[in-house]
């Protein structure tokens, strides 16, 4: 048997990689071996509840196999941003924000995230002009609300009378 084996150009498991995905006659089930068939959103799910348990790491590398997996689901992209935000990578974070915005658009919420992302960073400014846009579309929202009264409060936290200067 291994002399059988042997004399194979390819394995069992290399044949089934390169096996045709679509065969002959429009067989409408997808293979486990085809590359764009993914059996579940497993990636987003771990990557929320990571995120939700403040293990921001371990979240960004979920969403970020996520959106390799999915490259056009704008909630893993989302994810990523907010899990960049939270280890300071701000600058991968504002590319996953543009990406999420090229596939769904300046939604409320990234909108919203956005403005968190500048005033983590200290952008006050920018972070009010995110949050005022997202409060425009939505004036009844609470998180806004409150983002941008949190904002409020670190404006009049920061600043100092000009005689306090070094």
């Amino acid at each position: 048997m291994a002399t059988g084996l042997g004399a194979c150009d390819y394995t069992t498991r290399e044949a089934a990689i390169v096996a045709p995905v679509d065969p002959p006659g429009g067989d409408p089930v997808q293979e486990p071996t085809d590359v764009k068939y993914y059996p579940s959103d497993e990636p987003v799910r771990l990557g929320l509840e990571h995120y939700n348990r403040g293990n921001y790491g371990i979240a960004q590398r979920y969403f970020k196999d996520a959106v390799e997996k999915a490259p056009k689901d704008v909630t893993a992209w989302v994810g990523l941003a907010a899990s960049y935000d939270r280890i300071r990578r701000f600058d991968l974070a504002d590319q996953a924000y543009a990406q999420a915005i090229r596939l769904g658009g300046e939604t409320i919420q990234i909108l919203n995230d956005q403005g968190y992302s500048y005033m983590l960073r200290g952008n006050l400014s920018g972070a009010r002009k995110k949050f005022e846009k997202a409060y425009s579309l939505d004036p009844g929202n609470p998180v806004i609300a409150n983002n941008l009264e949190l904002l409020n409060g670190s404006r009049k936290f920061i600043e100092r009378p000009p005689n306090n200067q070094p």
